[in-house]
Parts: structure tokens; C-alpha cells; sequence
């Protein structure tokens, strides 16, 4: 039973650190397509947006398929139960994903500026919906959920109350900052500027926001503190803390054209906000904030969500062998593309249309 409490506790860190670097990644993709149409003056400024993520964006969403492997091998209960619940929330983050993947391929085949707008919107679209929905999935988390013996029972209605709404607003905000602070740090002249400038205003309402999510999250209470294993909820208000004096941070370094400093206070600031989240919801796998899957118990724990120990034991070894070199993989693509993108010389020219128009 040692065992298996143990290797259960491991797998809920490491499918939070597969969230956590997620969000990192990804976190920039969603904010450079939520403030391109606020940074761009022409077609040139757009295009050199896209070209800012363009080579590491799809390799960023494998966190996320990775997340949900690890969660469905790990804890299956875990998994059927949000997937059955909240199907129609993730059926809307998945079409959000693919409307925006979709916009990175197409935007460019043809030369035909009614064509190139509606993918710009398309990944502007998707960038800030998929943020939303997951700020308002991961407040959720942190103030628990309705459950019964069938799982989720709120539906999406149930997800989008105002502390949730509020929670979605800050990590679009947050998620903006990251995104501006990293295309200042890939891009040159006025864009860059630009960039500069809507990062500060994003910065510091994401500040404003992320503090009232706080607020509601400790006003909200936690009905599974009382279960054996539970941290002390000091833990997480001093992360979440912590992520708001960074984002602080990151908004000043930024006012002083320090965007490599303040891309990694952005960064720390998501993680550990993420971390926030899961040491408010350890030893719960879904936290109840009414309702209970096992009488007694508010909510679903890790170790009743989780797989067969063996299972856990191999899914370990193989994590153990492939994940430092998708981390050098990763790290070295980042590498290769690290240098800032000029105009114009880092914008190539559309597929021209067929027959030549």
C-alpha cells in the first residue's frame, strides 16, 4: 500500500508538471495570437506574429496530448470522469485547438488579403477561447466541483459561474503578458515596441485579476482540507502569491526593455500559479466542493482514481528513459530558432493563387 500511495502521489506531480509545462509553451503560443491584432499595423506585422511560434507551437501541444495519456493510464477514473461530465467544455477547447492549427497552415496559400483575414481571426479566435476555457477549467479545480457517484454532475453551465469567469479572464490576461513579453523577445522596431506597450497593460491586469481569483479561491473555502494528506493551505496561497509579485516583477523589467528577464518571471509566474492549483487539490484527483463519489469523502481521491500499481511502475520506467530526450529535442528546437525575426527578410512571400493570380 506504501508503494502504491507512493507511485500514485508521483503521477499526480508528474501529470502536474506535464500542465505546468503546457501552459509555459503553449501560454506564449495563446497570447502572441490574442495580441497580434492589437500589435500589427499591416500584413507584414502578422505574418512576422506567426513566424514568432510557428516552429515550436505544434510541438508545444504535445504536452498537452501527453497530459491527457498520463492521466488516462494513470487515473482512469480520473479521466472518464471529467471526459464523461464536462465532454461539451473539452469538445470546445479541442475545436478552438483545431481552428487555430488550422490558421497556422492556410493563412498563406493564397495571396488574397480576405483569405489571410479570416484565418488571422480564426487564430485569434481559437488562441483566446482555448485560454479561456482552460482558466475557467483550472479555477474550477481549485474550488471544487459537484459530484455524485456518476462523476461531474454541474454540465457547462455549471463550469462558467462568476469565480470561474473571473479565473478564465486572468489566464487570458496572463496568458497575453507571457505572449507580448515573448514576441518582444523575438521581434525588432516598432513591433517590438509595441509589443512592449501591450505587454504592460496586460501585465498588470493580469495582476488585478489574478489577485481577485485568489481572493475568491480562499473566501470559497476547501471541504477536502480535513483529508488524511491534505498540505496545509498555506502551501498554495504562498505559490499563488508568488506568481502575482513575479507577474509585478515581469511588468517593471518589461517597462525597462528587459523582455529575456521578464519572459522568465512570465514563465515562473505560470507554473507556479499551475503548482497553486495542484497543491490546493492534492491527495483529490477531482475536489468536491458538494456531493460525493465515495460517502464521506469530498471528492475523488488519487489513490481510489488511481491504476494497478504495476501499471504505474512501468508507465515510471518509461518516463524515466524518453522524457530527457523530448527535453533535449524540444530544448534544442528553441535553440536553433532563437534569433529575433527582422522585416522583411523573415516573412516569405505567399503561395501565389493557381493560374498565377
Amino acid at each position: 500500500m506504501a508503494t502504491f500511495t507512493g507511485l500514485s502521489a508521483l503521477w499526480f506531480a508528474l501529470i502536474g508538471l506535464l500542465w505546468a509545462g503546457y501552459f509555459f509553451l503553449e501560454g506564449f503560443d495563446f497570447g502572441v495570437g490574442m495580441v497580434s491584432p492589437l500589435v500589427s499595423r499591416d500584413d507584414t506585422d502578422r505574418r512576422l506574429c506567426m513566424n514568432a511560434v510557428g516552429p515550436v507551437w505544434d510541438g508545444n501541444e504535445v504536452w498537452l496530448l501527453v497530459a491527457g495519456g498520463a492521466t488516462f493510464a494513470a487515473f482512469p477514473l480520473w479521466y472518464a470522469s471529467l471526459f464523461s461530465g464536462a465532454y461539451l467544455a473539452l469538445f470546445l477547447v479541442l475545436m478552438a485547438l483545431i481552428v487555430r492549427g488550422v490558421s497556422f497552415e492556410f493563412r498563406g496559400k493564397f495571396q488574397d488579403r480576405r483569405w489571410r483575414r479570416v484565418w488571422d481571426i480564426a487564430n485569434f479566435a481559437g488562441s483566446l477561447v482555448a485560454a479561456l476555457v482552460w482558466g475557467v477549467a483550472f479555477t474550477n479545480f481549485a474550488h471544487g466541483l459537484p459530484l455524485s457517484r456518476a462523476g461531474y454532475t454541474g454540465g457547462l453551465l455549471g463550469l462558467l459561474n462568476p469565480l470561474a469567469l473571473v479565473g478564465g479572464l486572468a489566464a487570458v490576461c496572463i496568458f497575453a503578458f507571457h505572449g507580448s513579453v515573448f514576441l518582444a523577445l523575438k521581434t525588432s522596431g516598432e513591433l517590438r515596441q509595441r509589443a512592449r506597450g501591450t505587454a504592460r497593460i496586460a501585465g498588470l491586469a493580469a495582476v488585478v485579476l489574478l489577485a481577485v481569483t485568489l481572493a475568491g479561491v480562499a473566501a470559497g473555502g476547501r471541504p477536502w482540507a480535513d483529508v488524511s494528506g491534505a498540505l496545509p493551505g498555506v502551501a498554495p496561497l504562498l505559490l499563488a502569491l508568488v506568481a502575482a509579485v513575479l507577474l509585478a516583477v515581469a511588468v517593471l523589467l518589461i517597462v525597462r526593455s528587459r523582455e529575456g528577464l521578464a519572459f522568465v518571471a512570465t514563465g515562473a509566474a505560470v507554473l507556479l500559479a499551475v503548482g497553486a492549483v495542484w497543491s490546493l487539490m492534492y491527495p483529490m484527483a477531482i475536489p468536491a466542493s458538494s456531493g460525493a463519489v465515495v460517502p464521506g469523502v469530498p471528492g475523488i481521491t488519487i489513490g481510489l482514481a488511481a491504476s494497478h500499481p504495476y501499471t504505474l511502475t512501468v508507465m515510471t520506467i518509461v518516463a524515466a528513459i524518453f522524457t530527457p530526450i523530448v527535453l533535449l529535442y524540444q530544448g534544442w528546437t528553441y535553440w536553433v530558432f532563437r534569433r529575433r525575426l527582422e522585416r522583411p527578410l523573415d516573412v516569405p512571400a505567399p503561395i501565389p493563387a493557381a493560374g498565377g493570380r
